[in-house]
């Protein structure tokens, strides 16, 4: 009976926005990005090392890096030089190499964007655009940053690694969910809503906890979000087309030698984690403000990772969104409730729909406990 009454309220919700906002909505929808990198062409061409190189498209991450630990250092260099998109998003490619490759891209786009603010022949909304997205990569570029990925196509996607992802004995990672792309990956308003804010504030209670144990968190904004709140964030279109490229980017740190991780999905990051379950290389699955995740239980994840679900807070706007499937909208059960079968995480002191990440609540020190694989400890 509660199923049937949720059911009914999905639908009477559902017909109020497709009927009511459908303009408004189909205008926000997104074009996802898919597929190899910018600069594929001329990769797949560049018969310089006198052997075909990985195509990025089929290559499987294992294959990247049996590839690239047979070659000298020099020639993974001239290649990082000659395709610094390609390389710098290419799974199984060592880290370190990843992060010089990704410098370079920043750099030329950098230049790229300086050329448009000072082209007098552009409109001026254009030429501002263009120095914010300038200035933007300037901060990208800062000393001591590690990008782990960068594409500039779309909104812009990017991964950055905080901690010594070489060396470091628990990893996670953080997968993001609405109105995430290359200009709110990070920012001073609201930090525990971007994926930089959560990433570095889980690395800091991880070493607050345990200073002794090598750590590393990654922020992964590597898929097309969602904008506002519309049949983009009420469907899994955009999740179905981000969740391989999160099973990938996975199995390319399994392949560099990185520890598996613990992957924390947060609001339509969850959808993405939960579409991804089956094939993700990780130790533990964490979902946070959970729409849903396409699923009725945790078992039927059909995923080996230990599945947990933070209780929301009562401030979280996401529990008024019903947890069914309807018509291709809703994302189903509710990953706290008793009948799906997650791990339940305390959540005390979070306040709103991304306040979980915040320091001094219980979800944070529980978040950190979960990557520091300290399961005894989570209460």
């Amino acid at each position: 009976m509660r199923r049937f009454k949720r059911t009914l309220a999905a639908a009477a919700l559902i017909t109020t926005v497709v009927t009511g906002t459908a303009g408004w909505a189909t205008a926000h929808q997104q074009t996802a990005v898919t597929g190899p990198p910018a600069g594929t062409a001329a990769w797949r061409a560049d018969h310089s090392l006198h052997r075909a190189l990985p195509d990025p498209a089929t290559a499987a991450p294992a294959e990247v890096a049996r590839f690239f630990a047979a070659l000298p250092e020099d020639a993974r260099q001239r290649l990082a030089a000659r395709h610094p998109l390609v390389v710098g998003n290419l799974d199984g490619v060592p880290p370190a190499l990843r992060y010089e490759a990704n410098r370079r891209a920043l750099a030329v786009e950098r230049t790229a964007q300086r050329a448009r603010a000072a082209d007098a022949s552009l409109p001026r909304y254009e030429r501002e655009e263009a120095r914010d997205l300038a200035g933007r990569y300037d901060g990208l570029l800062a000393p001591g940053r590690q990008i782990l990925a960068f594409d500039p196509r779309g909104r812009g996607q990017l991964a950055e690694v905080y901690g010594d992802l070489a060396a470091a004995r628990r990893t996670a990672v953080v997968v993001p969910g609405s109105d995430i792309d290359l200009s709110s990956f990070d920012r001073d308003r609201d930090p525990y809503g971007t994926p930089a804010g959560m990433a570095k504030s889980l690395r800091a209670e991880m070493r607050r906890q345990d200073p002794r144990t090598p750590t590393a968190v990654i922020a992964w904004a590597g898929y097309t979000t969602p904008v506002g709140v519309g049949l983009d964030a009420a469907t899994g279109r955009l999740a179905e087309a981000g969740a391989p490229r999160l099973g990938r980017f996975l199995d390319g740190l399994a392949a560099s030698g990185t520890a598996a991780p613990a992957v924390l999905c947060h609001s339509y990051g969850s959808v993405v984690c939960g579409l991804a379950a089956h094939e993700l290389r990780a130790r533990d699955l964490v979902v946070l403000g959970s729409p849903g995740v396409h699923a009725d239980s945790a078992e039927e994840l059909d995923t080996r990772a230990r599945v947990w679900a933070v209780r929301r807070n009562d401030a979280d706007w996401i529990g008024n969104v019903p947890n069914v499937e309807l018509f291709g909208l809703g994302h189903g059960t509710d990953p706290t409730s008793a009948e799906f079968g997650a791990r339940p995480v305390p959540s005390d002191g979070a306040h709103g729909h991304t306040g979980y990440f915040a320091p001094g609540t219980a979800s944070l020190r529980n978040l950190a406990r979960i990557a520091l694989g300290a399961y005894a400890a989570v209460r």
